[in-house]
């Protein structure tokens, strides 16, 4: 995906956990495997984990799947601000066509493949593609929109005031 000479240095767990806002167990990610402007494939081993955060009633839901690729999709904005500028804050602000092909994570033995391909976006907005993946088993599919640092966009409470000028 990317050039050796042009990648920085080791994108493993450290690596992650000092550029997304997740601390402790909530860093999924154990390394990103490849790279490039457009795409990143993670891996993940956290799933199997029976002390995993998003446990409930001792199981894990696949739709917990949209946390890996959430976090993914940061690290993605991460590695591509490495290369020019600090990373911006992301706000997940939808999701489309999440389709599950599990019912739970804890019950995959293997690593967890998560893959995030951004297929459009501009300096605020961002449209990515994930699936997850364990082995040759598909896992989850879908789509997501980020809005980076959305400070700009003032808060909902805001947006509803009337101009005081008006």
């Amino acid at each position: 995906m990317n050039s050796a000479a042009s990648r920085p240095p080791a994108l493993d767990h450290a690596w992650i956990a000092a550029r997304i806002p997740h601390s402790g167990a909530m860093c999924l990610l154990d390394e990103v495997e490849a790279w490039s402007d457009e795409r990143i494939r993670c891996v993940a081993t956290s799933h199997r984990d029976p002390n995993h955060p998003l446990r409930f009633n001792g199981r894990l839901a696949a739709v917990c799947g949209i946390e890996y690729a959430a976090q993914a999709m940061a690290v993605h904005g991460a590695a591509l601000a490495a290369q020019t500028q600090r990373p911006r804050a992301g706000f997940l602000a939808s999701l489309r066509n999440v389709e599950t092909h599990v019912e739970r994570l804890d019950t995959l033995d293997g690593v967890l493949i998560v893959e995030a391909e951004r297929i459009s976006g501009d300096a605020n907005n961002v449209l990515y593609r994930f699936t997850l993946r364990c082995g040759a088993q598909l896992v989850m599919t879908g789509r997501a929109a980020v809005i980076l640092d959305a400070s700009g966009l003032g808060s909902i409470g805001e947006a509803a005031k009337p101009d005081a000028g008006g």
